[in-house]
């Protein structure tokens, strides 16, 4: 259903299970920086009545998926520790054709928002499906029908925008895009993305 046209590497769940206190505190802040993505949007965009009433109830699911994960660092006596740098966003940021048209932007925003949530998804059913501690697998179990969700959102709100022939061409190459990102990254099992 994701399309993501290329999986993670196998390795990464065994890697990740042995830092998941790294996994943790970046999945913390992959949920914070989900929620002001969202919030941007609306702000970026304030004529687009359909984008806002879609994302302001994904602003607050992130919130509360970023108060869970906090909770689990502090069950697990793991303090919440700097903001970390995403190389994987980075890089889809840096693939944004930046001077399109408005609408056109908004798309690649989309999209881009789009691709995280469906990494995250793809990342989450791997650590649901794999890790050892059974609270965390159902954790993250519940985490990962939510993303896929969102997903879904941000690519509904792309063909609300932009012509559909448009979008699917688009999503094919941003696709793409992703899939070389994810190819060429270090395989890191501190990292969610």
């Amino acid at each position: 259903m994701l399309g993501l046209k290329l999986p993670t590497d196998p390795r990464w769940v065994n890697i990740a299970e042995k830092n998941i206190e790294e996994i943790l505190v970046d999945h913390a802040y992959c949920e914070q920086k989900a929620a002001s993505s969202c919030i941007s949007l609306i702000v970026q965009y304030p004529d687009r009545a359909k984008l806002r009433d879609v994302l302001m109830p994904v602003v607050a699911e992130e919130w509360g998926h970023f108060r869970m994960v906090l909770r689990e660092l502090d069950k697990r006596g793991y303090p919440l520790g700097p903001p970390r740098k995403d190389e994987y966003v980075a890089q889809l940021h840096a693939a944004i054709e930046k001077n399109s048209p408005v609408t056109e932007r908004l798309g690649e925003k989309l999209f881009v928002n789009a691709l995280i949530e469906a990494r995250s998804c793809e990342r989450f059913r791997l650590l649901s499906e794999e890790i050892s501690d059974e609270s965390l697998r159902s954790f993250y179990r519940d985490l990962m029908i939510s993303e896929a969700n969102h997903y879904v959102n941000f690519i509904d709100l792309a063909k609300e925008y932009l012509p559909a022939e448009y979008v699917r061409q688009r999503w094919q190459e941003w696709l793409d895009i992703e899939a070389d990102i994810i190819r060429k990254l270090a395989l890191r099992g501190d990292r969610m993305h």
